[in-house]
């Protein structure tokens, strides 16, 4: 009888219009693309649906990076920046060896499992370069991933000489392009899917995932209670910039090429993306399912702007919008509740 009631009340005209109103975006941009697919029928097309899923298997490893940080109050502006360095570094020690303008002549085909450790060793070393002016030197996080933004451009930019890099091995674009079964998933989404599981136990069953939802939450009651939140921090943006180094290796293998311009303003989509799917701005609160959703729906509204054939330069008036409205209700929600 209790669980009818609270079923009941679940359930209840108040209960359903601020549940719209808290995902307005979400049902929003839902709406949006069923109208466009009335409109053209071959947006729920198999291939557009492959591409929707791959696309969102890539941005959703570099949001749950993002993640992290922006639960702990914090935020990483270099996580574009970082991935499309990955993405170079992955490019240049993964291309044919008997390309033409290979960038290492001498260096023979190096197994592809050893480029990922390298570069994913590098990208870590980045975040937790960020996560350590933040946390021993105090540098607010968007002083702090801003700097790295640039530093990291500006690193990847004399590295390769500006210069596109392609001629990449096919064992390497097989990894992006390759698909399991029925053709309907890449291993991407293996990889995505993978990412997610690991990162729902890290964030639910873990000491760290506890330690960062209570830095979150209240950095100095967290401190009182004895977490090392120095240490913890340093270790969120360690994986996260693991994480963005994974993003472009996959990104590098999925375009068949990479550039200094490669995932240039995914941190800004990583951000959204959370937002959207519950991540706080003002710490303390997110799931891994949330950033899923994100990240889909924001994805889904790009192609849906694609198919009703708006100009490129629209669609980031509209992906701007969408943020500002993201960050607006979320710190509406945090006020409400105040």
């Amino acid at each position: 009888m209790q669980t009818q009631v609270e079923n009941k009340n679940r359930f209840s005209a108040a209960n359903i219009k601020s549940m719209l109103r808290d995902n307005i975006i979400i049902v929003g941009i839902i709406l949006i693309s069923l109208a466009v697919g009335i409109a053209r029928p071959n947006f729920f097309s198999i291939g557009n649906i492959r591409n929707l899923i791959s696309n969102t298997a890539v941005r959703f490893i570099i949001a749950v990076g993002v993640s992290g940080c922006l639960i702990t109050k914090g935020t990483d502006l270099s996580a574009g920046r970082v991935a499309g360095f990955a993405a170079c570094l992955s490019a240049i020690f993964l291309q044919k060896g008997d390309y033409a303008d290979k960038f290492y002549p001498g260096i023979g085909e190096l197994p592809i499992i050893v480029v990922l450790l390298g570069v994913l060793a590098v990208c870590g070393f980045i975040g937790a370069v960020n996560g350590s002016i933040i946390s021993l030197f105090k540098v607010p996080p968007f002083i702090a991933t801003l700097g790295m933004q640039t530093l990291v451009y500006g690193i990847c930019l004399v590295y390769t000489g500006a210069m596109p890099i392609g001629g990449l091995r096919r064992d390497y674009t097989k990894l992006a392009t390759g698909y399991v079964g029925n053709r309907m998933f890449t291993y991407v989404f293996l990889i995505a899917l993978a990412v997610g599981i690991f990162m729902w136990f890290l964030y639910n069953k873990t000491r760290h995932g506890k330690y960062m939802y209570a830095i979150g939450g209240n950095e100095s009651a967290a401190e009182v209670a004895g977490v090392n939140c120095n240490k913890t921090k340093i270790l969120i943006y360690m994986l996260a910039g693991i994480l963005y180094g994974l993003c472009g290796f996959l990104m590098a293998a999925k375009s068949g090429g990479a550039s200094v311009n490669t995932a240039q303003g995914y941190e800004l989509e990583a951000i959204a993306g959370c937002t959207i799917g519950g991540v706080s701005v003002n710490g303390g609160v997110g799931k891994i399912s949330g950033i899923l959703i994100g990240v889909l729906v924001f994805e889904l509204l790009k192609i849906a702007m694609q198919f009703m054939g708006i100009e490129t330069s629209y669609t980031y008036i509209v992906q701007g919008l969408v943020i500002i409205i993201a960050v607006a209700l979320d710190l509406r929600k945090y006020l409400t509740k105040k």
